[in-house]
């Protein structure tokens, strides 16, 4: 079976509450495009964030002093400075008016992954979900008691050490495993892999991107045609490099 990608339209303005998975289902077959088994489904983090309420008014938070200070000096919004704070374990680096901060995930992001755009409302934040694998596993389930064997990948939009721009990645997961190994495989010349893992959930967390964009309104993707094995015990945990091993921390 070839590789396919294609975004699903369709979907309502998500609210707090709303079922994701059932709606998910119901609209990719609406649109005539059901959900298929071994069909994997990208969806963007915040559509989640909306429906699991992870959403904060500016105008209920009262800044620390700390983030006054800086905000006044860098010419930033104290009320989000301050929900960029509360959502980090630590800052890892304070360059200018950049904040890279370590999420109480262990993601290692800009701004502990608060985003006012799309955000539904003005002066409305949207922070990242308490427990992306949990998200991922409950829209699987859905789809799963819905009749499609498909797996789920939530994604955000990150930067990368490196390299310029942004890419989607995957921060949660459920169904399969995140990284393919190929440590201790074998090159046709015989040479062993010692270090080779693709981080496929990263891989197909950008392809998605490639049909819903920051502007399409389409924040939900099928991927067709991966092959992959179900694992009900995935979590994004294997993609996390440990900080002793982490040459930027």
């Amino acid at each position: 079976m070839p590789l396919e990608i294609f975004g699903v339209t369709g979907l309502p303005e998500i609210e707090a509450g709303i079922d994701l998975g059932a709606v998910i289902g119901d609209v990719t077959t609406a649109n005539g495009t059901p959900l298929l088994d071994g069909d994997i489904v990208v969806v963007t983090s915040k559509i989640v964030s909306k429906a699991e309420g992870r959403t904060v008014e500016l105008a209920t938070i009262e800044p620390s002093p700390f983030a006054r200070e800086w905000s006044a000096t860098w010419g930033k919004e104290a009320a989000i400075t301050e929900v960029v704070l509360r959502e980090a374990r630590r800052i890892v680096r304070q360059i200018g008016p950049i904040l890279i901060t370590e999420t109480h995930h262990g993601f290692v992001c800009a701004n502990s992954g608060v985003d006012q755009s799309s955000s539904g409302a003005h002066g409305r934040a949207v922070l990242l979900p308490v427990d992306p694998d949990a998200s991922a596993r409950a829209i699987r389930k859905a789809l799963v008691g819905n009749g499609a064997n498909a797996a789920v990948i939530i994604s955000d939009t990150f930067g990368r050490a490196w390299r310029e721009g942004q890419t989607d990645i995957a921060i949660g997961i459920a169904g399969m495993q995140p990284i393919l190994s190929y440590i201790g495989q074998v090159d046709p010349h015989g040479h062993e892999f010692q270090v080779q893992a693709l981080c496929t959930a990263d891989e197909l967390a950008g392809a998605a991107e490639l049909v819903k964009g920051n502007l399409s309104r389409v924040p939900v993707a099928v991927i067709r045609g991966y092959s992959w094995e179900v694992d009900e015990a995935a979590t994004i945990a294997p993609v996390l490099r440990d900080q002793s091993r982490d040459l930027f921390r």
